[in-house]
Protein backbone atom coordinates (compact mmCIF):
# COMPACT_ATOMS: atom_id res chain seq x y z
CA UNK A 1 0.00 0.00 0.00
CA UNK A 2 1.31 2.96 -1.51
CA UNK A 3 0.34 5.48 0.82
CA UNK A 4 2.15 3.83 4.09
CA UNK A 5 5.34 5.10 3.65
CA UNK A 6 4.11 8.45 2.95
CA UNK A 7 2.13 8.86 5.94
CA UNK A 8 5.07 7.50 8.33
CA UNK A 9 7.09 9.96 6.74
CA UNK A 10 5.06 12.58 7.99
CA UNK A 11 4.45 13.75 3.73
CA UNK A 12 1.20 15.41 5.17
CA UNK A 13 2.33 16.28 8.30
CA UNK A 14 1.55 20.29 8.28
CA UNK A 15 1.93 21.17 11.88
CA UNK A 16 4.15 24.24 12.40
CA UNK A 17 3.64 24.98 16.52
CA UNK A 18 5.27 22.44 19.06
CA UNK A 19 2.43 23.04 22.01
CA UNK A 20 3.26 21.00 25.33
CA UNK A 21 2.38 17.65 24.33
CA UNK A 22 -0.35 15.08 25.71
CA UNK A 23 0.12 12.33 28.10
CA UNK A 24 1.12 8.94 26.30
CA UNK A 25 -1.12 6.08 27.46
CA UNK A 26 0.53 4.04 29.71
CA UNK A 27 -0.77 1.17 27.58
CA UNK A 28 1.46 2.83 24.28
CA UNK A 29 5.26 2.16 24.21
CA UNK A 30 7.67 1.19 20.80
CA UNK A 31 7.81 -2.39 20.78
CA UNK A 32 4.36 -4.16 21.86
CA UNK A 33 2.78 -6.19 19.13
CA UNK A 34 -0.59 -5.87 17.59
CA UNK A 35 -3.41 -7.29 19.29
CA UNK A 36 -4.65 -10.41 17.62
CA UNK A 37 -7.21 -11.17 19.67
CA UNK A 38 -10.27 -11.44 17.63
CA UNK A 39 -14.17 -11.13 18.81
CA UNK A 40 -16.21 -14.27 19.70
CA UNK A 41 -19.07 -12.86 17.07
CA UNK A 42 -18.14 -10.33 14.82
CA UNK A 43 -20.90 -8.27 12.92
CA UNK A 44 -20.79 -8.51 8.98
CA UNK A 45 -18.58 -6.60 7.33
CA UNK A 46 -20.43 -3.46 5.47
CA UNK A 47 -20.63 -2.72 1.92
CA UNK A 48 -18.88 -0.15 -0.01
CA UNK A 49 -19.75 3.45 1.52
CA UNK A 50 -17.41 6.83 1.50
CA UNK A 51 -17.52 8.06 4.83
CA UNK A 52 -18.41 11.69 6.21
CA UNK A 53 -17.39 11.91 9.91
CA UNK A 54 -15.76 10.69 12.78
CA UNK A 55 -17.06 10.93 15.94
CA UNK A 56 -14.59 9.25 19.23
CA UNK A 57 -16.44 10.30 22.51
CA UNK A 58 -13.59 9.79 24.62
CA UNK A 59 -11.88 12.32 23.47
CA UNK A 60 -14.82 14.77 22.35
CA UNK A 61 -14.10 14.94 18.90
CA UNK A 62 -16.57 15.19 15.97
CA UNK A 63 -14.92 15.78 12.47
CA UNK A 64 -16.00 16.02 9.27
CA UNK A 65 -13.83 13.71 6.58
CA UNK A 66 -12.81 14.82 3.06
CA UNK A 67 -11.17 12.33 0.70
CA UNK A 68 -7.50 12.10 0.25
CA UNK A 69 -6.16 10.84 -2.61
CA UNK A 70 -2.40 10.70 -4.11
CA UNK A 71 -1.12 13.32 -6.21
CA UNK A 72 1.36 12.98 -9.03
CA UNK A 73 4.42 12.27 -7.03
CA UNK A 74 2.86 9.28 -4.92
CA UNK A 75 2.03 11.64 -1.53
CA UNK A 76 -0.51 11.59 0.18
CA UNK A 77 -1.57 15.65 0.97
CA UNK A 78 -3.00 16.53 4.37
CA UNK A 79 -6.48 17.54 5.19
CA UNK A 80 -6.41 21.43 4.89
CA UNK A 81 -4.82 23.00 7.79
CA UNK A 82 -6.89 26.12 7.79
CA UNK A 83 -9.71 24.03 9.28
CA UNK A 84 -8.57 22.63 12.79
CA UNK A 85 -11.57 20.41 13.29
CA UNK A 86 -11.04 18.46 10.34
CA UNK A 87 -9.37 15.00 8.76
CA UNK A 88 -9.39 12.68 5.68
CA UNK A 89 -9.43 9.59 4.64
CA UNK A 90 -7.38 7.51 2.11
CA UNK A 91 -10.27 7.00 -0.90
CA UNK A 92 -8.30 5.04 -3.02
CA UNK A 93 -8.65 1.85 -0.93
CA UNK A 94 -11.27 0.41 1.71
CA UNK A 95 -13.96 2.77 3.02
CA UNK A 96 -14.66 2.11 7.08
CA UNK A 97 -16.77 -1.07 7.78
CA UNK A 98 -15.67 -3.15 4.31
CA UNK A 99 -13.21 -5.55 5.06
CA UNK A 100 -9.80 -4.40 5.08
CA UNK A 101 -7.72 -1.81 6.39
CA UNK A 102 -9.32 1.66 6.14
CA UNK A 103 -7.03 4.68 7.15
CA UNK A 104 -7.88 8.65 8.87
CA UNK A 105 -5.05 10.71 9.23
CA UNK A 106 -5.36 14.47 11.06
CA UNK A 107 -3.23 17.14 12.23
CA UNK A 108 -2.04 16.98 15.64
CA UNK A 109 -1.64 20.96 15.51
CA UNK A 110 -1.47 23.65 13.05
CA UNK A 111 -0.56 27.30 12.94
CA UNK A 112 -4.25 28.18 14.55
CA UNK A 113 -3.60 25.54 17.57
CA UNK A 114 -3.86 22.07 18.55
CA UNK A 115 -6.25 20.32 15.89
CA UNK A 116 -8.77 17.24 15.75
CA UNK A 117 -6.31 14.84 16.66
CA UNK A 118 -4.34 16.37 19.29
CA UNK A 119 -5.20 13.82 21.88
CA UNK A 120 -5.26 11.04 19.97
CA UNK A 121 -2.16 9.30 22.22
CA UNK A 122 -4.17 9.34 24.84
CA UNK A 123 -6.78 6.63 23.82
CA UNK A 124 -6.88 3.47 24.93
CA UNK A 125 -8.21 -0.21 24.37
CA UNK A 126 -11.49 -0.73 24.98
CA UNK A 127 -12.64 3.07 23.85
CA UNK A 128 -15.02 3.31 20.23
CA UNK A 129 -14.49 5.42 17.12
CA UNK A 130 -18.06 5.94 15.28
CA UNK A 131 -17.81 6.47 11.77
CA UNK A 132 -20.78 8.33 9.77
CA UNK A 133 -20.98 6.84 6.19
CA UNK A 134 -22.92 8.49 3.31
CA UNK A 135 -25.33 5.92 3.37
CA UNK A 136 -26.62 6.78 6.44
CA UNK A 137 -24.87 3.78 8.46
CA UNK A 138 -22.55 4.33 10.84
CA UNK A 139 -19.71 2.07 11.49
CA UNK A 140 -18.41 1.38 15.21
CA UNK A 141 -14.60 0.70 16.21
CA UNK A 142 -13.29 -0.86 19.26
CA UNK A 143 -9.59 0.20 20.30
CA UNK A 144 -7.25 -2.23 20.34
CA UNK A 145 -3.89 -0.46 20.87
CA UNK A 146 -1.91 2.61 20.84
CA UNK A 147 1.42 2.85 19.20
CA UNK A 148 4.08 5.54 19.04
CA UNK A 149 6.71 4.72 16.24
CA UNK A 150 9.47 6.90 15.09
CA UNK A 151 8.84 8.30 11.29
CA UNK A 152 12.58 6.64 10.71
CA UNK A 153 11.46 3.28 11.81
CA UNK A 154 7.88 3.22 10.34
CA UNK A 155 6.41 -0.40 10.55
CA UNK A 156 4.91 -0.68 7.16
CA UNK A 157 3.41 -3.89 6.49
CA UNK A 158 2.84 -4.35 10.18
CA UNK A 159 0.25 -1.42 10.30
CA UNK A 160 -1.14 -1.84 7.34
CA UNK A 161 -0.95 -5.71 6.40
CA UNK A 162 -4.46 -7.60 5.41
CA UNK A 163 -6.44 -8.80 8.52
CA UNK A 164 -9.47 -10.53 6.91
CA UNK A 165 -11.93 -8.18 8.66
CA UNK A 166 -13.04 -4.48 9.19
CA UNK A 167 -10.35 -2.54 10.79
CA UNK A 168 -9.36 1.05 11.13
CA UNK A 169 -5.99 3.03 11.76
CA UNK A 170 -6.02 6.61 13.08
CA UNK A 171 -3.20 8.25 12.60
CA UNK A 172 -1.66 11.69 13.34
CA UNK A 173 2.01 13.23 14.38
CA UNK A 174 3.54 12.87 17.69
CA UNK A 175 6.66 13.98 20.01
CA UNK A 176 9.21 14.89 19.83
CA UNK A 177 9.34 17.81 17.85
CA UNK A 178 12.31 19.02 16.15
CA UNK A 179 12.55 21.78 13.95
CA UNK A 180 15.56 21.65 12.13
CA UNK A 181 14.87 18.04 11.60
CA UNK A 182 11.30 18.77 9.76
CA UNK A 183 8.63 18.69 12.79
CA UNK A 184 7.36 15.86 14.57
CA UNK A 185 9.62 13.13 14.73
CA UNK A 186 6.91 10.27 14.93
CA UNK A 187 4.10 8.65 14.42
CA UNK A 188 0.94 8.01 16.54
CA UNK A 189 -1.01 4.78 15.66
CA UNK A 190 -4.70 3.44 16.52
CA UNK A 191 -5.55 0.37 15.89
CA UNK A 192 -9.56 -0.25 16.03
CA UNK A 193 -11.44 -3.20 14.87
CA UNK A 194 -15.47 -3.35 13.74
CA UNK A 195 -17.47 -4.25 16.57
CA UNK A 196 -20.85 -2.58 15.83
CA UNK A 197 -22.86 -1.49 12.78
CA UNK A 198 -25.96 1.33 12.91
CA UNK A 199 -27.77 0.35 9.57
CA UNK A 200 -29.24 2.92 7.29
CA UNK A 201 -32.12 4.78 8.77
CA UNK A 202 -34.50 3.01 5.78
CA UNK A 203 -32.90 -0.43 7.21
CA UNK A 204 -33.47 0.20 10.99
CA UNK A 205 -34.00 2.95 12.20
CA UNK A 206 -31.49 3.42 15.98
CA UNK A 207 -31.21 -0.26 15.82
CA UNK A 208 -27.47 -1.50 16.19
CA UNK A 209 -25.82 -4.48 16.77
CA UNK A 210 -22.84 -5.12 18.90
CA UNK A 211 -20.06 -7.64 18.83
CA UNK A 212 -19.10 -9.46 22.24
CA UNK A 213 -15.83 -7.21 23.53
CA UNK A 214 -12.85 -8.40 23.02
CA UNK A 215 -9.47 -8.54 25.56
CA UNK A 216 -6.87 -6.76 23.85
CA UNK A 217 -3.52 -8.48 24.02
CA UNK A 218 -0.69 -6.52 25.89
Amino acid sequence: MVVAGLLAAGSWSMASNANTPPPMSPATDRTAARPTAMPTSAPTPMPRSEPVRIRIPALSVNTPLVALHLDATGTLPPPASDDRNLAGWYADSTTPGETGTAVIVAHLDTRQGTAAFYRLSTLTPGQTALVERGDGSTAVFSIDDVQNYPKSAFPTAHVYQPTGRPELRLITCAWPYDRAHGGYQDNTVVYAHLTGTTPPPASAVGSVTSALPVTASP
